[in-house]
């Protein structure tokens, strides 16, 4: 698998795993019953989804897995504000740039 397509599976898998979470947490706080089955359904079907699509590959596992890390971070970010209006915090930014740091220095490195 290249480089390129990796990167794609993994911002795939970020998106249905954040997208799952999100989807759970939404289910969680619904007041209607048939709406909170719906949101738990399709949230099952997103992570399944997800779990499928990150092991799914004949990669690295702890290389590729500590790149997705970044992936679900920015893409958790970006989830938490555009549908829950949760922007990050300073700290939370200052953390992310720890973690961006550590997923270039994991694609960098030599195997």
């Amino acid at each position: 698998m290249n480089r390129t397509v990796a990167i794609l599976v993994l911002i795939v898998a970020a998106s249905l795993e954040a997208g799952g979470d999100a989807l759970m947490r939404i289910g969680l706080h619904s007041n209607v019953l048939w709406s909170r089955l719906a949101f738990f359904a399709v949230a099952a079907v997103a992570l399944f989804a997800y779990g499928w699509t990150v092991n799914a590959p004949p990669w690295d596992f702890g290389r590729l897995l500590g790149l997705y890390v970044v992936f679900f971070f920015l893409i958790s970010q970006i989830t938490a504000w555009l549908v829950f209006k949760q922007a990050p915090s300073t700290m939370v930014l200052i953390g992310g740039g720890l973690i961006l740091a550590g997923g270039i220095v994991i694609s960098l490195a030599k195997v």
